[in-house]
């Protein structure tokens, strides 16, 4: 039985004067088919009741899809243009993700001269299935509202004001929000198919099988027209790769791989052209209206859009210096500034004509030279203020409001705080295989260092040619070589350093997003580096070795390329915790190279154990310092079991074994073996790598303690921070 339907008779137009005839004749004609499209939706209707009675009678479980076919388009077709778009906002998007803001302010902290504003008193409302678009000029706080919304404000902000997510105070759980941000970070090495494949593979569920994954990868990939790039390099400094436009188009392709609930894009049509920003937001506004049944909020900072990127916005909020000019459907904007007294010019693109108005950049255009001199044309100041002014005393303002407090009385449930995603297996597999792929490609992270190492090893082996066992020097030349090996060699090892930071910030990027846990990063990065540092232990190592007539046996070599082996992988673990505490890997190898300077003099070389300062040299830093034990190792594998004649204060003719001179000479802790010191070594690799998975989740948690801290409601209001951290720790 047929229930709740209304029908809305439409309302007629105003009397037409009397001598206008045509007007009246249209009025009639159109009041005649107004009658007949109205009875024959009735008549429609009252089939599909028919169709349902009929439907119950035969104790059919679910309704007949003729009848509800029937109810669906006479309902939409029966609606006003106001009823349409509140059925077209309700209409399967009631799992969709409403996000509305209030009274927002943020201040940036400026040095001692106090803080900035940069965004004063906002507020709006973003709803699923529209698209939200952040307009005005540089410097006018798009991005920044952005990073408000989604919860990403540096540390040096101050926020306040009234976030909500669907009516509540909750956090953005993984899976429920994207975000592309300006800057586009891809691992470079990487082709376009590749990358995306990738991403599908770590982002995408577990009950989806990979031809699925691949499947989605494709067409995404397809949606957004890099089909003829799909095998071609994203390129960086080593080689050629995609344009800046096509860059963009991959990140945004990998961002939206998921259908995410909730997506904030950062200027997506940079480096795009008309053609091709169209085609994107065109995608980018469809999305979540046919996928899934359930809309996607999409709230976008956009610069400069095309009259046809501009017809694609639901709503439009336009800002200036903090504040907002416009906040309401993006189609009624031109009617608002032209009752303001600034109509946009025939065969104008309106964004233009709107950015043209409230730039303040440039208080003199160059084009008011021409103008009559008798014309008084407003400052940019005076007409941001008048458009601010009409603004907030308009109709419009008040609707914005009413529908924020709208939002807010709805239950719109709490955000799901976990999603389906890659098994914890899959994830470090797939970043193992990632992390191999790119070091492979990537000449300076290992190959690079790998043609250095050989060269030093030959210059190494020539230089200590023939050592021999007998005579002065034997044993003075014996230590030094050993301890250019573990100290300068391993110091090299440094060299990787400016890699890894790209694949961290790749790693930042792809864990705000939750893409993947902390945990199978940090087990990936580790597990792909393995062969690399294999093989420039044992090329160079074995160099470095047989020349200069090093211990014979093969053990003690096995024994040697194992320790530079572990050295390595030490120097890489504590440059990775440098890397998660300094900015930039400029200051992340000064910094690096600094620390392992102060090990290697506290070390036991150049200065011997027992002559070591006590505060700091000996205590702690001796016992900390990773070459300690290297020496120690190195050291008690090249002299145990060797015999030396005519060495240094000792008789002519005596010969002296070589664990005297490791108690004697190099004062070394004989107490146990050299195996005991290669596992203190591999304890030190899994302790800093914990330390820096453990610093990886800690900064997750702090971050958004520390923005709440610095957040100071102004005038009584509620302060709220969403915080994309919230994720699954794997």
């Amino acid at each position: 039985m047929l229930s709740n339907v209304m029908l809305e008779t439409s309302k007629c137009p105003p009397h037409t004067k009397r001598g206008n005839h045509r007007g009246a004749r249209d009025f009639a004609v159109s009041s005649t088919l107004g009658y007949l499209i109205s009875r024959t939706k009735i008549f429609y209707i009252y089939m599909a009741s028919i169709v349902m009675y009929y439907s119950v009678l035969l104790n059919l479980h679910k309704p007949n899809p003729l009848s509800l076919f029937l109810l669906e388009n006479i309902t939409m077709a029966a609606a006003t243009p106001i009823e349409m778009e509140t059925i077209s906002n309700s209409k399967g998007y009631h799992e969709g993700v409403f996000i509305t803001w209030e009274d927002v302010w943020v201040r940036a902290s400026n040095g001692r001269k106090g803080s900035k504003s940069i965004l004063e008193g906002v507020t709006g409302y973003a709803r699923p299935g529209q698209l939200l678009a952040l307009m005005g000029p540089s410097g006018c706080g798009k991005s920044t509202l952005l990073d408000a919304l989604a919860g990403r404000l540096g540390s040096n902000t101050s926020q306040a004001g009234d976030i909500l997510v669907n009516g509540r105070r909750q956090a953005l759980a993984y899976g429920t929000s994207a975000y592309v941000t300006q800057d586009d970070t891809l691992m470079t090495t990487l082709t376009v198919k590749e990358a995306v494949y990738y991403s599908a593979q770590l982002q995408l569920p577990k009950t989806m099988s990979s031809s699925e994954k691949k499947e989605r990868a494709e067409t995404t990939m397809r949606e957004m027209g890099l089909q003829e790039a799909m095998n071609t390099r994203i390129g960086g400094w080593g080689c050629k790769g995609l344009s800046g436009g096509q860059k963009r188009r991959v990140t945004i392709c990998i961002e939206i791989l998921t259908r995410p609930k909730l997506l904030f894009l950062d200027e997506p049509t940079s480096g795009l052209d008309s053609a091709a920003s169209y085609y994107v937001m065109s995608r980018i506004a469809r999305l979540g209206q046919t996928d899934n049944g359930t809309g996607t909020t999409v709230i976008a900072s956009i610069h400069q859009p095309s009259s046809e990127v501009f017809q694609l916005f639901h709503n439009l909020c336009l800002l200036s210096s903090g504040r907002t000019v416009y906040f309401g459907p993006a189609s009624d904007a031109n009617q608002f500034f032209a009752s303001n007294g600034f109509p946009c010019p025939t065969l104008q693109n309106p964004s233009d004509h709107f950015l043209k108005t409230i730039n303040k950049d440039f208080e003199k255009d160059i084009e008011q030279g021409l103008a009559d001199p008798e014309t008084i044309i407003p400052s940019t100041e005076e007409a941001i203020n008048i458009l601010i002014k009409s603004y907030k005393a308009s109709a419009n303002y008040e609707q914005v409001r009413s529908q924020v407090a709208e939002i807010c009385k709805q239950d719109g449930g709490l955000l799901e705080k976990k999603r389906s995603r890659a098994r914890f297996l899959t994830q470090c597999q797939i970043l193992t295989r990632r992390s191999f792929v790119n070091m492979y490609r990537d000449l300076g992270y290992y190959w690079l260092r790998l043609a250095i190492y050989i060269l030093l090893s030959i210059g190494l082996a020539t230089v200590f040619h023939n050592l021999g066992t007998t005579g002065p020097n034997s044993v003075q030349a014996r230590g030094s070589l050993l301890m250019f090996i573990a100290s300068f060699l391993t110091f090299m090892a440094i060299g990787g350093f400016p890699s890894f930071v790209e694949e961290m910030k790749v790693f930042e990027r792809e864990r705000l997003n939750g893409h993947y846990g902390v945990t199978p990063f940090v087990i990936g990065n580790s597990l792909s580096a393995l062969p690399y540092l294999v093989l420039i232990s044992v090329i160079p190592g074995a160099i470095v070795y047989y020349l200069p007539g090093l211990h014979e046996g093969l053990q003690h070599f096995l024994y040697f390329a194992l320790l530079i082996f572990t050295c390595m992988m030490l120097v890489e673990s504590l440059m990775m915790i440098v890397a998660s505490l300094v900015p930039n890997y400029l200051m992340g190898i000064i910094t690096g190279a600094g620390i392992q300077g102060l090990m290697i003099l506290g070390g036991g070389f150049f200065r011997l154990p027992n002559d070591l300062p006590d505060p700091f040299w000996k205590y702690p830093l001796y016992y900390i310092a990773f070459h300690k034990y290297a020496y120690q190792g190195l050291f008690k594998n090249e002299f145990q079991g060797l015999k030396f004649a005519n060495v240094n204060g000792v008789p002519r003719n005596k010969i002296v074994d070589g664990e005297t001179i490791l108690r004697k000479n190099w004062e070394l802790e004989m107490g146990y073996s050299k195996w005991v010191d290669l596992g203190i070594l591999f304890g030190m690799i899994l302790l800093y790598r914990l330390v820096f998975l453990l610093i990886l989740k800690i900064a997750e948690k702090i971050k958004p303690a520390i923005s709440a801290l610095l957040s100071v409601p102004p005038k009584q209001t509620t302060q709220i921070m969403v915080n994309p951290y919230a994720l699954p720790l794997n």
